[in-house]
């Protein structure tokens, strides 16, 4: 569980900027969305080679 500890006459908005900081770096809710549902590891490989596909393609583009 994620939590930080709040100082004394620490403004709430900076506790709060701190406290979505650690949440997001810690992967709480992309682990969340990651078992809301289920994908098959056939559909899973194909997204990931995909991904790759794009990503290489990116570099190329902005490597010449």
């Amino acid at each position: 569980m994620v939590g930080i500890q709040v100082q004394d006459n620490e403004n709430i908005d900076k506790a709060l900027k701190r406290f979505k900081k650690k949440y997001e770096r810690s992967g709480v809710l992309k682990e969340f969305k990651k078992r809301t549902f289920f994908i098959k590891p056939s559909i899973e490989k194909r997204m990931s080679r995909l991904k790759a596909k794009r990503r290489a393609a990116k570099e190329s583009r902005y490597s010449q």
